[in-house]
């Protein structure tokens, strides 16, 4: 990772756990033909509550280089990508990225799991002592 530094995605683990405690699972709407739709759900219910603003102000921060590390990172994490194939997971980041990478992230169940998991995977290692570091 060239952009993105341990300090800060320990940080966003840290801060998308606590937001994942808040969250109830979304029973799936039957009648409805967009995944998403529980994902919208959550992001709207969560707005104004400020873990969500931290974390979502915390992704949003990034510049676009660390902003497609991170959803690399979450890939790797998730077992999209291995840790071998972080230079096209980047680059297939880089030519998916919107302007809501930070709804993405925040609306994918497991983040701080899975971005722990992407830092094992690249041999990096969580500090759960992040947000004393920042």
């Amino acid at each position: 990772m060239e952009s993105l530094s341990v300090g800060v995605v320990s940080y966003i683990i840290v801060k998308a756990r606590e937001f994942d405690v808040k969250v109830d699972p979304v029973e799936e709407n039957p009648g409805s033909d967009e995944a998403d739709d529980g994902e919208r759900i959550i992001l709207e219910d969560f707005a104004d509550d400020p873990t969500y603003q931290e974390l979502h102000e915390a992704i949003e921060d990034l510049d676009d280089d660390a902003a497609y590390e991170l959803v690399a990172l979450m890939w790797v994490g998730r077992g999209t990508y291995d840790a071998e194939d972080w230079e096209e997971a980047v680059e297939t980041a880089k030519q998916e990225a919107t302007n809501a990478t930070a709804d993405y992230l925040i609306g994918t169940p497991q983040l701080g799991d899975f971005l722990e998991d992407g830092l094992a995977s690249m041999g990096l290692e969580f500090d759960p002592d992040a947000l004393r570091h920042l």
